[in-house]
């Protein structure tokens, strides 16, 4: 291999990277997807929710009709039916818990000055976008960049991803390589409009140098049922 040659590779790669990642302001169907999305997805829907992480897994079914704190039931905990026990503690920690879906709502936070163009095939566009710090206790934002995927005919966003882009330090003691939070959404249709797909996490780090904080976990939804109250 000659000398030259590793260098024309980088600068090619270089370049390559550039073309893709293309800053732009924000065009108006981007701006236009992103004041309808519900990060949470579209609401007046029960769900089944079965969340698998760590070795664990729970099936819980989530039905806006019923009364808050009770909308929330355990139906499978790590492969088989609650005991007693687990109901109780469970039904115990819905207080804290009164809300359907629980992604984050990261479109809030979004510098829409930022904005990349990471690919466009004329039927998808993914834009990416840096995270505005709201908030001065909060050390991930600024190490943190938003992914959005727009479906161009249903003018529905079907893809969002949170990802840090370089190492940080949330608090004290805890050291974090790399977060990455991905949700996907079903694309709408003649019997209902978009809904959560599924949610995935990975967490990599070190808390005081020594414990591992390494996880990976994933949300899948099913089984939706229209409940919305027709006035």
């Amino acid at each position: 291999m000659h000398r030259g040659q590793p260098l024309t590779l980088i600068c090619a790669i270089t370049l390559l990277v550039a073309t893709l990642a293309r800053s732009a302001p924000i065009s108006s169907e981007m701006k236009d997807a992103l004041k309808s999305f519900r990060s949470e997805g579209s609401p007046g829907w029960a769900f089944t929710q079965r969340t698998e992480g760590g070795g664990k897994s729970r099936v819980e079914r989530f039905d806006p009709r019923l009364a808050e704190f009770h909308r929330w039931v355990l139906i499978e905990s790590d492969g088989h039916p609650p005991s007693a026990e687990e109901t109780t503690r469970y039904n115990e920690l819905q207080t804290r818990r009164s809300s359907g879906q629980t992604a984050p709502n990261v479109k809030d936070q979004i510098d829409e000055n930022s904005g990349e163009i990471l690919s466009d095939d004329g039927v998808r566009v993914t834009w990416r976008f840096k995270l505005l710090t709201t908030d001065a206790a909060d050390r991930s934002a600024a190490h943190m960049a938003a992914t959005f995927t727009l479906h161009r005919p249903t003018r529905t966003i079907e893809r969002v991803e949170l990802a840090s882009f370089e190492p940080f330090k949330p608090v004290l003691g805890v050291s974090i390589t790399e977060a990455r939070t991905t949700i996907e959404y079903s694309l709408p249709d003649d019997s209902r409009p978009t809904l959560l797909k599924n949610v995935r996490m990975t967490v990599r780090g070190k808390a005081w140098f020594f414990k591992s904080m390494d996880e990976d976990l994933l949300v899948t939804y099913s089984d939706y049922e229209n409940v919305r109250i027709r006035k």
